[in-house]
Parts: structure tokens; C-alpha cells; sequence
């Protein structure tokens, strides 16, 4: 059996499906990925004065994203397995030097023990499902000058002396030319351990074909060489960083010339330093000549290395640390020049300095010559575009096949189909670990949150089948008689198919006569394929009338627009906008499939102090008017001719679109009333006995005397204080007792604010967000900018799919239960989840706590069960099973981890933090519980290293990135430019977005147009989001689902400009453009084809945002490049990087 594949232990459901024969099930194991790295990256720190240069690296592969830990295994492969290290005697083809210091194996000596599964497998492999492949034959022994066999790369960072473990699967390519000059000297000797060097054979010692920018090639240091077995350790925990004067930004080494030493400090010696006493050769290093220049060091005297004896072979790591090389990253030009790290030296580490505590200058602070030099290399540390690009070459190309328990579906950035066979689609579901700890100490110990985000109502592309629709008659849906969970693959039938045993609770139920069907021989039913609820993961019932509001099936809904007439909606054009675009818009409402036209009625409101109500009858020759002035007591003054079918009335609504504008186009009424316009809805919901949406166009703060009336409270003192909390909680409660109306009557509340000042977006989206609704805002609304964004938004938003009268509720099976719920909604009770309307794009976001242990067998089930009103006014119950495993091992929960849905959770959780909570103690709860999620990790899944190594779990290793950037968004950590109503905003809208959406909102996609293939459909390969990536003579695209900002660079080509702007020279280029010009050119057709691919994947209609380099309007831009460091005092990538170590190693210590 191959050691990389589970074995399924789940009940018989993962069986192919009859139609689905012939896909290849995905396999586990690494296969090897075809490329290799062209450019080699200079290390990290500025020569130190004196020294000599090292021996350039034979072996060390750059670019590598993230430097490698553990051996890479190939198990799908034919690869024999080499191991990492060369036998005593042996020696070394010229040119076939190995780098020692960059390599760091879990294995200390001897061939590696396989015992880590690999999750994200970058190629399935086919192999009939329910059969394990046949084991690969590992010869124990490997040819010296065969190919290239899969070795580790490990690369040293100077984080101070700090590495970061990574794994991954494939061979490293030919051995990597050196940088720096060739230096002249004897042969290193290797005293103390020896040296390690990775087995990197390539035919004969010619160097390759590609070099990295302006470093020219080594020549071969050694040729046929004795080399020793043992090897060092690969961090430097001597390393005492010299005390920085600029911090974590360029090297802080003292100049060559003219400069003072720094200060004496006690500890071993620095590589490259003769201790007092016997002279001692470095490992890794050539030796200095007798005289050093400039002045000796003084007071670092330390005892010499002791010398290590081989240490039995550790198992390998089960973060699954099979090394990968990577080649560079896509787009990226050569490294930063600079000159490579020390050899290292064992020993006990001694008191360093932490570079964590220093803060990093802003590239724009430095002198020019120290600009491209960095304390530690961006290109080193994980990059979101390497993983993101990694994840669609290896997953993309083959179905996710649903059969499976707990397997981790691709990137949400990754474009696969699924094929649901018996769980539900990670479309409907994605869960922040797909592995989890048996028992409740092991889940407090890794601190990892047990989450599912679920999105019931979810969009399916064409090509997959939307839920079936089952329907059990009178009797309705089968359940367990205890839990009333519904009939699922889970269920197991016994005493031949008379009884089943619920896979929640474990309770016998009788099966219901008409149910009854017969097992074969495997003790599945006969008509297994037959019934969705028995072969697929997600299906619809049809509910009988016990499932509806007192007991009778429901109406068909109604939409209501209730539009804004007072001075400032009409003076901006708003009304006669909104009433033009009605027109067309009521035919698009949302129906059933097959249903000529929708079943919804409308009905129309108009407002400012008064409401007014219009009779939109189908005999009327006109419409009627008519007001309620009394906003204290609200009532709707009509029955018959509110709410109408659209084409019945078709001619009388036309004529009341026509007369709006004119009727209000003198109105001098500047005040509004917002609570009595939600009360008028909800009344004329209750009145026709029916659910429904309520669209509201509102633009300002409501002063005017009526219940709901609000006053400004804005106050930009509050933010970091203890009351900064007050500006997300609502300023009355009469909103929300409002919403748990509005909820019991299945009235969902949209809100459209087209706000020029404040408006209090804390107070006035209680109702919409409890509803289960949808805010969209426009601040400073102009037509000719904001027209073509607020016009999409609303199409879709009338258009889109749509359950009303929602009531949702998880159950599990025994072991853990849903203890908490993030989202737009209502809750009631502790189990249930009330939405007066879902739509498709809303998610809800619980988590689970153990309740008892769990079994590696049996796993653990979630069924979500969502009873809501189709638009047709169908009373329908749609159900989503997902199995998962459970484990013993903390290594199989870090395994199997999603980190963009774990981000998903943290930044629900944290935003919801705010309510109660200092900002400041939200995001140091957040970073500590990241803190210690890795340092559990270091502490029980790592192989034993130093203390100055970084860690990450593969499947984490964008954990510090994604967090940093959510600490950095607007919500933790606002400028002061960010208006405490955008917080809000901002604050909901994150609430109920999935995971696709919360991954580019905190970690922007941006693509260099200029690179853009013309004539192909794909976009361009996106870049890392720094500042230092964008070159002045490219157009660039950023897009976080709300914006998509294009900046040119000052140097662009006068011809792109012009085929892209339509004008001659970058000064007239107009920052206020909101769509760009339609040229028939290919570029330009190419950019705007790329706009719109990109609107098409988003919920919201983005806004264009063009910005010119230097302009005013870049301070914007640069806010989103999120790996740099931020105005509002955010920490760039790196510096967070190093934080997030130094807390770690202090929970470690």
C-alpha cells in the first residue's frame, strides 16, 4: 500500500457514480513538478568588514519562494530515493559542490523513514477508487552520477539566524551556478561536525545555462574532494547580528573603511573569526588569510565548537517536509545582488539581539545605494502567489471527486469542477481543518478553530448540477427519530433495509413502508444511485406543510421599493436614475426554472418626513397617491393595488416612474425618517400575508422627528480608546427589536446609502444585517462616476437568487457540537439560525467544540439543513452532509489545514471583537492565538532545532501574511482618513463574505497588464503586493472585490497610453475616468476583457479607479499593496514575520 494514501474507512459511499466513470481519483502522494529555477539570489546581509568571501554555492537553489525543509519524496514517481548526505570516501565531481549551510534535512544521518501522508497532491494519480496503488520500490542504495535524485534545499535565512522550514515534492534541477567572484584559497577543511552537502549531481561540471542579474559565475571550488559524513545544522545560532543602526530593513554592517567596530559582545565566534588559541578552519568557509583588514575584533572569545557524533536518523517530519525547489517566482525579475551567508556553528545560543524589537525604515527613508538591500530577502519567505500558482498547476486540471472523508479541496483561487459523490461541495463548504483532534485537549493545545464556513444557497458554475429536488409526498423527508437528522449517505441500514441507524445520534428508526428497499450484498440499498439523499452530498426535499408558519403553505413574495425623495436625492439625479432603470429592471426578477414569468409581486413607497404609498392597480387609468403623515404610528393605508403582479399593471407602474421625478423635482425637504419606511414594509408584508425583500434608496442621517431617530455621534477621538467600540454597536436598540419583527415576518431589508456626510452605518444596518440583507453604499455619489456601479449592483441584487423565511441549523455527530455562529442573521435560540432572507452570496460562519472524544473510525459528520421560501413561494428544506476525519496525531490536524478559510474565521471573530472589546486587545488576541497555533506546531510536529529557526506548517506558511494583512485592514488599524462609517461598513460586509472574497479582500490580486498576452484569454501571472515589484515603466491592475485601482507608471510607453486612454502623454491621463475608453485596439480590448472577467467573479460591481504615479490619489493605492508596511504604523510583511518568531520562541521558552 503506498504510504502517501489513506485508507478510506469511511462507509461504502465514495463508489463512482454510473455517470461518472473513468475520473481519476486524486492520490496523495507528491509527484514531481516539471521546471526548475533559472536565477540565482544573492544572500541577505552586507559583507562584514574583514571577512573573506565564502566559497560560492554549488548547491543551493534560490527562488525557492520559501526555503525548503526535509527531503523532497517523491512516492508517485520513479525516482529512487537518494539520500541527503554522501558516504564517507566518496567524492565529488568538480562542480558538484553543495552549499552546506542551505540545506537542513529532518534526517540527521541515513535514508529517511516515510511517515507523513502529503496533502494538496500536485498531480493525481489514477488508480481505480477503493484500490491503494502498489507500493514504490525504494533501493537503498543510489547511483553517484545518475540523474538528478530528489534531495532537500534548505535555506538559511537571516532573520536573526532564523530558517524557515517548507515541504513540498519535486527534484531539484542541475546544481546552481555561484555568486560572487571565485575566490582563491586552500581546500576548506572540515573540522568540528564536517560539512553537509546535498547530493545535487548534474552530468559533468559545466555550469548552467542561467545566471542571476550582474553576479558572475563561480568556478568550480573543488574537484574530486574527500568529503565527511557528518553534517551541521543548518540555522546559525552563534549569529550575534551586529547591533542595527536602521534595523530590518538593508544590512546594517559597519562600512569596510573608516568606520568603528561595533561594541565587544561575548559569545562564540562570528564565522569568519579566529578565536584566540588554536586556529580553528570554519566548516563551509575558506579560511581567512593571516591578516584580516581593518582592525581585529576584540571580546569574542567563546569556546570552539563541540564536535557532534552522528546521531541516529530522526523520522521524518510529518508536517509532511518533503523539500521542493522552486523555480522563481512568476514575474519577478533577479534577486537583490548582495553577498552570501556565513557557514554555520553549533553550540548553545547565546544572547543575541532581537532585530524583532527594531522597527524597518520606509524604503523611501534610505540612502540610494542601500535601497534593493534587505535584512531579509522578500523572495525567501512565503510568497501567496508561489502557492497560489502551485495550487492550480497541480489541482486544476482534474475534478474534485466529493467521495472521499476528509480530503482538503483545492485553493478557492484554483478553477476545478467538483463531482459530488456523497459529500458536499467545498462551493457549499469549506471547513478551516478537514482533519480534526479526537479529543477536546488536543484542539485547546493546538488552538486551532474548529470552523465551517457555509454558503447554502451557492452559485454553481454550468457545468455542475445544481441540487436535485426530492420529493417524499405527504409523508415528507425521512429522519432519525431522535436528532431528526435527514436521510443522507451517512444513514446504515440494517436487518435488511427494514430499520437504519442514524450516523449522528446512533439511534434505530423504523423505515417508513413506502421507504423500504431492499440491501445487496454490501448492505447498501439496491437504489443507492437512484436517490440523491442516499448517493450525493447535497440535495433539495420538498416540504409538506408541517414545515410552514402556521401550518399552510406560503404566498409568493413581494419585492418593495421604497426610494428617498428628499432634497439631496433628487438634486444629485438619483430619483429619476433609480426610477428610469425600475422600468426595465422588474423584468428580470427572479422565478423558477421553468416559469414564464416570476411569481413576486411589487410594490412601491416614496419618502422624506411623510411616507407615500402609491395604488398601482392593473384597472387603474393612473396611479393614486397616498400619505401617511402620522410617521409616529405607522400603518399602510391600502390593501388591494399595493402590491401587484408586474404584468398586469405594467402601463399604471410605467406611469408612476415617469411622475416621481417630476412630482418631487421642487421639493426644498432636506430631513428624512428611516424607521417608520422599514415599519411601512414590514406592515404591507403582514397585511398580504407574505414574505419579502424591501429595497431602500436612503442619503442621510434620520434627524427628522419619528421613531428611529438618530443623532451624530461621529467622533474620530474615540478611535484607540476604550470607548472606540461605541462607534460599531448601534446608538438606539429600537432597531433592533425592529429586525426581530421584520425576522417573524420574513421581511429582508436591502439598503442602498448614498451618504455626503455621516449617516451612521452602525445604527441603520442593524435591520439589513440581521434580516439577512445586503448594504451597498456610494459615498459622495455622482452619476457620471457612481452611475454604471450602483446600476449593476442593483440588477444583480434584484436578480439574484434568493430564500426567504430561513431558518438554518448544523447538527453533528456526537463528539462536538456548533457552539457558535458568525453572519447576517437572527438567532432565537442557541441551535437555530433565523434569516428573514438568504441570499447566494451570504455565508455563515460556525464553530464547533468538542463535547465528548471521537474516534479515528467513525470520523466526524456536519449536516447543515436549510428550510426556506423559493421565489416562487415553494417551502423547500436544502441539505449538506461533509464527512471528516479525526485524529491523534497533532501532525494530521496541521496536515490538513485550510488557511484561507482559517483567515475567513479569524477575521469574523475578530470583527466581531470590536463590538465589546479595545481594538487594540482584538489584535493582540489574534496574534497571540496565530502565535500559539505555531508554536504548538514547532513544539509537537517539527523535528528538534534551533531556537533561531521559523517553523510553518505547509499547509499554514500564508498563516503570518494573511493574518498581518488582516490586522492592517481599515477595521483593526484605521488612518486617519478611514471614516468611522466605512469601519462599519467595511466591518459588515466582511461578516458574511466567503472565503473566495475574504482572500483577495485582505490580500489584493494585482496583475502587470503591460504583460498581459493580447491574443490569449488567460489573465497575466499576478505579482506579490509590494511596492517594490512596480515598475514605472508598466500598467498595473488591483482588484480587492470592492475597487480595482489601475496605476501607470511614469515612464509608460507614450503608445500604451494612447491605445489604452486615448490620449497622447501621461499628464493627460484623467484620474476621474470610471470606465475606461472604449479603443478597438488589442490592448485596450484586452484590459477591459480582463475588467470584466474579473466583475464577473465578484458579488459587488468593483470601482474603477484610475491612478497616475505621484498623484495624490496613489497614498490610496499604496494602502493595498499589503506586504509593505502601512502609513497607519501596520508592519510590512517581513518585520511581521520576525515578530510573529520572536512570539513564538517566547512561548516556546
Amino acid at each position: 500500500m503506498n504510504v502517501n494514501q489513506h485508507t478510506h474507512t469511511g462507509p461504502p459511499y465514495g463508489q463512482p457514480q454510473p455517470g461518472y466513470q473513468g475520473y481519476q481519483q486524486p492520490a496523495y502522494g507528491g509527484q514531481p513538478l516539471p521546471g526548475g529555477p533559472h536565477t540565482q539570489y544573492g544572500a541577505y546581509n552586507g559583507l562584514m568588514p574583514g571577512y573573506q568571501q565564502p566559497v560560492p554555492s554549488q548547491g543551493y537553489f534560490p527562488s525557492l519562494g520559501f526555503p525548503s525543509k526535509g527531503s523532497p519524496v517523491s512516492l508517485s514517481s520513479d525516482t529512487s530515493l537518494a539520500p541527503n548526505f554522501i558516504a564517507s570516501g566518496t567524492s565529488l565531481p568538480s562542480g558538484h559542490l553543495g552549499y552546506s549551510q542551505f540545506v537542513q534535512g529532518d534526517v540527521q544521518n541515513g535514508i529517511p523513514t516515510l511517515t507523513a501522508p502529503m496533502q494538496r497532491p500536485p498531480v493525481p494519480e489514477p488508480f481505480p477508487p477503493g484500490s491503494a496503488p502498489a507500493p514504490v520500490i525504494q533501493p537503498s542504495t543510489f547511483q553517484q552520477y545518475g540523474p538528478p535524485p530528489s534531495t532537500v534545499q534548505q535555506l538559511s535565512n537571516h532573520m536573526a539566524g532564523m530558517t524557515i522550514g517548507r515541504t513540498s515534492a519535486s527534484p531539484p534541477p542541475a546544481a546552481g551556478s555561484g555568486y560572487g567572484p571565485p575566490v582563491p584559497g586552500p581546500p576548506v577543511s572540515a573540522t568540528g561536525s564536517g560539512l553537509r552537502i546535498p547530493y545535487t549531481a548534474s552530468q559533468g561540471p559545466s555550469p548552467p545555462p542561467s545566471v542571476s542579474q550582474g553576479l558572475p559565475l563561480a568556478q568550480p571550488p573543488f574537484s574530486g574532494q574527500p568529503v565527511p559524513t557528518q553534517r551541521l545544522p543548518t540555522e546559525v545560532p552563534g549569529f550575534v547580528p551586529p547591533p542595527p543602526s536602521t534595523g530590518i530593513g538593508p544590512s546594517s554592517y559597519p562600512p569596510t573603511t573608516g568606520a568603528p567596530r561595533p561594541p565587544p559582545m561575548a559569545g562564540p565566534p562570528l564565522p569568519g573569526q579566529t578565536v584566540p588559541g588554536a586556529p580553528m578552519p570554519q566548516p563551509n568557509q575558506v579560511p581567512p588569510p593571516s591578516t584580516l583588514s581593518g582592525p581585529p575584533m576584540r571580546g569574542l572569545h567563546g569556546p570552539p565548537p563541540p564536535t557532534h557524533p552522528p546521531q541516529p536518523g530522526y523520522q521524518m517530519q510529518q508536517n509532511g517536509s518533503f523539500g521542493q525547489v522552486r523555480g522563481p517566482q512568476p514575474n519577478y525579475g533577479g534577486a537583490y545582488p548582495g553577498t552570501p551567508n556565513y557557514g554555520s556553528q553549533p553550540g548553545p545560543p547565546p544572547k543575541r539581539l532581537d532585530p524583532d524589537s527594531i522597527p524597518s525604515p520606509q524604503l523611501n527613508e534610505l540612502p540610494p545605494q542601500q535601497k534593493p538591500r534587505h535584512r531579509i530577502d522578500p523572495d525567501a519567505i512565503p510568497s501567496p502567489i508561489q502557492v497560489i500558482e502551485d495550487d492550480r498547476n497541480n489541482r486544476g486540471s482534474e475534478p474534485f471527486v466529493t467521495g472521499v472523508r476528509g480530503q482538503v479541496p483545492p485553493l478557492v483561487t484554483t478553477n476545478f469542477l467538483v463531482k459530488d459523490q456523497g459529500n458536499a461541495s467545498p462551493r457549499y463548504i469549506r471547513c478551516t481543518s478537514y482533519n480534526i483532534p479526537c479529543t477536546s485537549d488536543m484542539a485547546k493545545q493546538s488552538q486551532v478553530p474548529l470552523a465551517a464556513v457555509i454558503k447554502p444557497l451557492a452559485t454553481l458554475p454550468p457545468e455542475e448540477t445544481l441540487p436535485y429536488l426530492v420529493d417524499h409526498g405527504e409523508s415528507g423527508p425521512v429522519r432519525c427519530n431522535r436528532c431528526k437528522a435527514y436521510m443522507c449517505p451517512f444513514m446504515q441500514f440494517i436487518e435488511g433495509g427494514r430499520r437504519f441507524q442514524c450516523c449522528f445520534c446512533s439511534c434505530v428508526t423504523e423505515v417508513p413502508a413506502h421507504y423500504f428497499q431492499h440491501l445487496d450484498h454490501t448492505g447498501k440499498r439496491v437504489d443507492y444511485y437512484d436517490r440523491p439523499e442516499l448517493s450525493l452530498g447535497s440535495y433539495e426535499f420538498l416540504a409538506t406543510v408541517d414545515y410552514c408558519k402556521n401550518n399552510k403553505f406560503p404566498s409568493p413574495p413581494a419585492f418593495i421599493f421604497m426610494i428617498d425623495v428628499s432634497y439631496n436625492a433628487v438634486k444629485s439625479g438619483l430619483v429619476r436614475l433609480i426610477c428610469e432603470e425600475l422600468k426595465s429592471i422588474l423584468d428580470y426578477l427572479p422565478r423558477e426554472g421553468n416559469m414564464e414569468e416570476s411569481a413576486i409581486r411589487v410594490g412601491f413607497v416614496t419618502y422624506n418626513k411623510v411616507l407615500h404609498f402609491y395604488n398601482v392597480k392593473s384597472s387603474l387609468a393612473q396611479p393614486q397617491m397616498l400619505v401617511v403623515s402620522d410617521v409616529a404610528d405607522m400603518f399602510v393605508p391600502l390593501l388591494d393595488g399595493f402590491l401587484v403582479n408586474v404584468n398586469e399593471s405594467r402601463t399604471v407602474i410605467a406611469s408612476l416612474l415617469e411622475q416621481i421625478p417630476e412630482m418631487f423635482a421642487d421639493t426644498r425637504e432636506t430631513e428624512t425618517v428611516f424607521g417608520p419606511v422599514i415599519q411601512a414594509g414590514l406592515e404591507a408584508l403582514k397585511a398580504a400575508e407574505c414574505a419579502g425583500k424591501l429595497f431602500i434608496f436612503h442619503t442621510s442621517l434620520p434627524i427628522a422627528e419619528a421613531p428611529g431617530k438618530l443623532k451624530n455621534r461621529d467622533d474620530k477621538k474615540l478611535i484607540n480608546t476604550d470607548k472606540e467600540k461605541t462607534l460599531f454597536q448601534p446608538q438606539t436598540s429600537f432597531y433592533s427589536n425592529l429586525a426581530k419583527d421584520c425576522v417573524a415576518q420574513g421581511c429582508c431589508v436591502d439598503l442602498f446609502l448614498f451618504p455626503n456626510q455621516y449617516l451612521d452605518v452602525a445604527t441603520l444596518g442593524v435591520v439589513t444585517y440581521q434580516t439577512g440583507g445586503s448594504i451597498y453604499k456610494y459615498a459622495y455619489f455622482q452619476l457620471e462616476t457612481d452611475q454604471e456601479r450602483f446600476l449593476n449592483d442593483l440588477r444583480r441584487d434584484v436578480q439574484k437568487e434568493v430564500g426567504f423565511d430561513a431558518v438554518m441549523r448544523v447538527r453533528t455527530s456526537t463528539g462536538i457540537r456548533a457552539t457558535d455562529f458568525f453572519g447576517a442573521f437572527y438567532m432565537s435560540n442557541t441551535t437555530d439560525v433565523e434569516m428573514a432572507g438568504l441570499d447566494c452570496d451570504k455565508t455563515i460562519t460556525v464553530e464547533f467544540k468538542h463535547d465528548d472524544k471521537l474516534s479515528e473510525d467513525s470520523g466526524a459528520l456536519l449536516q447543515c439543513a436549510l428550510l426556506y421560501t423559493s421565489c416562487a413561494g415553494q417551502r423547500r428544506l436544502r441539505i449538506h452532509n461533509l464527512s471528516l476525519n479525526c485524529c491523534t496525531q497533532l501532525a494530521d490536524l496541521y496536515r490538513n489545514c485550510e488557511t484561507d478559510t482559517l483567515i475567513n474565521y479569524l477575521a469574523k471573530y475578530a470583527y466581531r471583537g470590536v463590538l465589546n472589546s479595545p481594538v487594540k486587545a482584538v489584535r493582540d488576541s489574534l496574534v497571540n492565538q496565530c502565535a500559539q497555533i505555531l508554536a504548538c506546531y514547532r513544539k509537537n510536529c517539527a523535528s528538534p532545532s534551533s531556537a533561531g529557526q521559523l517553523i510553518l506548517p505547509e499547509c499554514m506558511k500564508l498563516l503570518p501574511v494573511y493574518l498581518n494583512c488582516v490586522l492592517k485592514s481599515d477595521v483593526l488599524q484605521p488612518g486617519p482618513e478611514v471614516r468611522t462609517d466605512d469601519r462599519a461598513y467595511i466591518r459588515q460586509l466582511v461578516t458574511s463574505m466567503d472565503v473566495a472574497e475574504t482572500n483577495v479582500f485582505f490580500y489584493p490580486r494585482l496583475l502587470p497588464l503591460t504583460k498581459a498576452d493580447v491574443d490569449s484569454d488567460s489573465l497575466p501571472a499576478a505579482i506579490r503586493n509590494s511596492e517594490e515589484r512596480l515598475s514605472k515603466g508598466d500598467i498595473y491592475l488591483l482588484e480587492n472585490g470592492l475597487n480595482i485601482f489601475v496605476w501607470v507608471g511614469v515612464n509608460v510607453q507614450q503608445g500604451l497610453i494612447q491605445n489604452l486612454f486615448g490620449v497622447s502623454s501621461f499628464s493627460q491621463i484623467s484620474n476621474t475616468l470610471s470606465t475606461l475608453p472604449v479603443l478597438e485596439n488589442p490592448f485596450s480590448k484586452k484590459v477591459r476583457s480582463i475588467i470584466d472577467m474579473l466583475h464577473l467573479q465578484r458579488s459587488r460591481y468593483m470601482k474603477l479607479i484610475i491612478v497616475k504615479q505621484e498623484d495624490k490619489l496613489e497614498m490610496l493605492f499604496k494602502h493595498f499593496l499589503v506586504e509593505d508596511k502601512s502609513l497607519t504604523g501596520g508592519a510590512s510583511y517581513v518585520d511581521f514575520l520576525c515578530h510573529m518568531h520572536k512570539e513564538i520562541r517566547q512561548l516556546l521558552s
